[in-house]
């Protein structure tokens, strides 16, 4: 499958260090995280990627050039204004001609794509977006109430959700919702999806994902001593 890196966003949650590099650069160990996410691709078998652009985008095709050091060939857009997450995808519309992948440029993850591929289609679907289960403490007590009464309590509980890691298989009709020029987030192509009653899958993913975006990932990354492959780690993947 081609692969499709998004790599326009400013990374304000890293700041201030995304002053300096865009977050795709951002070091993880000895290497940035665009290269651990090029060695990923490439050990799944992945030899063409468009990586879109905006924010500091010199600075990432400056240090990927056109890929033969992974031996991949590697192409870029250049987003003249912020597409949000998905709209880039607007600028590859004659490109993408058969199944592809999308990957958030600030993603570390040992997931299978083989995997994930076959569960795409299997499915038969247009879209199937890898998951990945995340506790979240929260902060307050949790209310239950019926008809005005408190039926139960919990004191600042652990709630487990299913998220996505920012990995997409994607089939090219997914293309006709996305509108060209317009900022355009992950967000609102599955509800502009769900919506339409256009049925949308899930890759549960049991191994390791980071999002370095976040400085809590970003700080793990570090200590996880990721270099060229991951680090070991018990991976069961399933749909």
């Amino acid at each position: 499958m081609k692969a499709i890196i998004q790599s326009g966003g400013k990374g304000t949650r890293l700041r201030p260090y995304t002053m300096v590099l865009p977050k795709p650069l951002m070091p993880v160990g000895s290497k940035p995280v665009l290269e651990l996410l090029l060695n990923w691709l490439r050990r799944n078998d992945t030899r063409e990627v468009y990586i879109t652009t905006g924010y500091l985008g010199h600075l990432i095709r400056s240090f990927c050039g056109d890929g033969r050091q992974w031996d991949m060939v590697i192409h870029y857009t250049e987003e003249p204004e912020p597409l949000g997450t998905i709209g880039p995808l607007s600028l590859l519309r004659d490109k993408l001609d058969s199944t592809f992948l999308v990957v958030n440029g600030d993603v570390l993850t040992d997931l299978s794509l083989s995997a994930f591929a076959q569960c795409h289609r299997r499915h038969g679907g247009p879209l199937t977006v890898a998951t990945s289960n995340r506790s979240t403490k929260m902060d307050f007590g949790l209310l239950e109430e019926s008809g005005g009464r408190i039926t139960q309590f919990k004191e600042k509980p652990i709630l487990t959700h299913a998220v996505s890691m920012g990995a997409y298989c994607m089939e090219p009709e997914v293309l006709q919702y996305i509108p060209r020029s317009v900022p355009f987030g992950f967000d609102d192509l599955i509800l502009c999806m769900l919506g339409r009653g256009v049925p949308v899958h899930a890759f549960k993913h049991n191994g390791l994902w980071l999002d370095i975006g976040r400085v809590e990932d970003f700080q793990r990354a570090q200590e996880l001593a990721w270099d060229d492959q991951p680090p070991a780690f018990e991976v069961v993947a399933a749909a």
